[in-house]
């Protein structure tokens, strides 16, 4: 059908009294043909996008545009429309009916489309063998392992052959195999026309990416521009323990990171200076700071977002991961 365009993307809700924008002013352009995952903890806005691109949530502000369509302009009908025809949809949970074999869960779309039993009976089979389990056509979704349902999922959401997959946390309940089977589909499944969008959690599945959308609560982790940031000595950048959404190179001056002891007091790891970063993993993994930043002198440090950083390298995540970090994120499986 096309590409899909993201401009300008803005989503508020009122929370406790206050306005709360999970989404604000996100930019997005995606290439028909792809596998973007957005990568994030929970509460960053990733199903939040996904609704919007599956024209479930109307955003407050911003376009939407996949194809020629620009899907934050239809009107009610024709939002029903769009989503019947163009979007098909992974849940997190599965969402298959208990009482119906697997075979009638993927029937389901295909009869409410308006295909005969007969036609929409033979496209699930067809499906299912493409998922790999044309052996459990008559299983009932209790009888099937999580990793068998989850392609049962699959299968129903590309019964109607949408142009637009989007998959919410497609891995959150599978074991390492089942993941591995998984992930091999919804690659599988971005060729063609079709866009695939993943939202998940999971760093095992950047490796097959097209395209890495890093969202974080609180920041909108798109096209923001490198934030210098100028420490006087003694300023702490960052402490052991915190979140963080950047990764950081210094410009100007020495900072320390240090560590602190179970015991109490600290231990010196790195003298950074010009030229070397620090904080990687720490946003990429999504894991607290594993030790404190400061500056020894003056200093002068760049902060860039994930995806950002992934540019400047301009050799993507795997050069990322694998490049030697400095000592203050550790290792990520430690």
């Amino acid at each position: 059908m096309g590409d899909l365009s993201v401009q300008d993307l803005v989503v508020e809700y009122a929370n406790a009294g206050y306005a709360v924008r999970p989404i604000d002013g996100l930019n997005l352009d995606v290439a028909a043909g792809s596998l973007v995952i957005l990568l994030g903890p929970s509460g960053c806005g990733k199903t939040t996008l996904l609704s919007c691109l599956g024209a479930i949530l109307r955003p407050t502000a911003g376009t939407i545009k996949f194809g020629d369509v620009d899907v934050t302009a239809l009107d009610a009908r024709e939002l029903s429309t769009f989503r019947r025809e163009t979007v098909g949809i992974v849940f997190q949970a599965f969402n298959l009916v208990p009482s119906l074999t697997a075979r009638e869960n993927v029937m389901v779309p295909l009869l409410a489309s308006g295909m005969s039993r007969r036609a929409a009976s033979k496209r699930a089979e067809q499906l299912l063998g493409r998922v790999g389990l044309h052996d459990r056509l008559h299983h009932r979704p209790g009888d099937l392992s999580g990793g068998q349902q989850q392609r049962v999922a699959v299968a129903r959401a590309i019964a109607l052959d949408p142009p637009l997959i989007l998959a919410d946390e497609p891995t959150a309940h599978l074991d390492f195999i089942q993941v591995e089977e998984v992930l091999k589909l919804i690659r599988e499944l971005a060729s063609g026309d079709r866009i695939v969008v993943v939202a998940t959690h999971d760093a095992r599945i950047l490796p097959l990416a097209d395209r890495v959308v890093d969202l974080v609560p609180g920041f909108t982790a798109i096209n923001r521009d490198p934030e210098p940031v100028e420490l006087a000595a003694g300023d702490v950048l960052f402490e052991q323990g915190t979140m963080g959404a950047l990764i950081y190179l210094v410009s100007e001056g020495e900072l320390e990171i240090v560590r602190e002891l179970p015991g109490g007091g600290e231990e010196l790891l790195k003298l950074a200076v010009a030229g070397d970063y620090f904080g990687e993993f720490g946003p990429l993994f999504h894991l607290p700071r594993s030790a404190t930043v400061r500056a020894r002198t003056d200093a002068v440090v760049v902060g860039y977002t994930v995806q950002a950083f992934r540019e400047r390298l301009g050799s993507g995540t795997r050069d990322l991961i694998e490049h030697r970090p400095l000592p203050d994120e550790g290792d990520p499986d430690d």
